[in-house]
């Protein structure tokens, strides 16, 4: 269950800079129509799922509302840098997390990977660097996209560092509609400021990013940060730009080449390799309802 929620979450996710091209507002208007519609649903859907869903936040505070304003960070910078590089570099530097967040877990659990933990992660990032295939060329017209994306994509840790302390005891919807509610501010005053358009004028696409990416793609991902060791999620991760790549060359005609192929077959190596790692539930979390 958690291993399918997280992939179902990461290819919802992989849809997101499409509809970011799609949408008639500013990259960074996006984001915050992305997390203004999701969340009065996120609250609803909260509240529906069980009594008091957000008392257990009492002394959490302070990590949701920092995971919070790391993503509104890193959906600003991520969603500018969309624009200025194709959409399977933006989804793969965007979620670099990949090594990040698993470097992590290693780091705060004091101890090597496994010999078979460490062959997953090296496959992972030979996967990671082949999917980039012909599009791995830090050329002037890609640069300042790819190094946003990239910088989106340590935000991107940041916030799953923080979400993973906050769902130790809280249940899965509740935590995000709380982080959901803290990006809204950030993301506001970042779009006033960058002077960008504000209001749309078709809201068909700014309601289908907020369905698929923040109550669906990030409601799976907040579940499956609660039940999954960093490694699987991380790697799992990188499912992203093999979908957001096949997007980029039905619609874009962002050919994919040999190298981006191999590379996701070494990717879905690595996640058969860990997938079996166990899992981890949050002792307060227990019995609550998946995302």
């Amino acid at each position: 269950m958690p291993i399918a929620a997280l992939l179902a979450g990461n290819v919802a996710l992989a849809f997101g800079p499409w509809f970011v091209r799609l949408a008639d507002v500013g990259p960074v208007a996006a984001g915050f129509w992305r997390i203004a519609l999701a969340a009065p649903i996120l609250v609803a859907l909260s509240l529906a799922g069980q009594k008091r869903p957000f008392a257990p936040a009492r002394g959490l505070w302070l990590p949701i509302a920092l995971g919070g304003i790391a993503f509104a960070a890193d959906l600003a910078s991520w969603h500018v840098g969309i624009l200025q590089t194709t959409l399977a570099n933006a989804t793969l530097f965007g979620n670099s997390a990949t090594l990040m967040y698993p470097i992590y877990g290693f780091v705060v659990a004091r101890m090597w990977p496994t010999r078979t933990q460490g062959i997953a992660l090296a496959l992972a990032a030979a996967g990671a660097g082949l999917l980039l295939g012909r599009s791995y060329q830090l050329s002037p017209d890609h640069l300042v996209g790819d190094l946003l994306c990239l910088l989106a994509g340590t935000l991107y840790t940041v916030y799953f560092v923080l979400m993973g302390k906050a769902r130790e005891a809280m249940a899965p919807l509740p935590a995000l509609a709380l982080s959901t509610l803290a990006s809204l501010l950030p993301l506001l005053l970042a779009a006033l400021l960058f002077g960008e358009k504000f209001w749309p004028e078709h809201w068909g696409v700014l309601i289908g990013l907020a369905l698929a990416s923040q109550v669906v793609g990030q409601g799976l991902m907040i579940y499956a940060i609660g039940l999954l060791p960093p490694l699987v999620v991380g790697i799992a991760l990188l499912t992203q730009p093999i979908v957001a790549g096949a997007v980029g060359w039905i619609v874009y005609g962002e050919r994919l080449g040999l190298a981006d192929f191999i590379g996701a077959v070494l990717v879905a190596i690595a996640l058969v390799l860990v997938r079996g790692g166990g899992t981890r539930v949050a002792p307060e979390a227990e019995g609550t309802k998946p995302a």
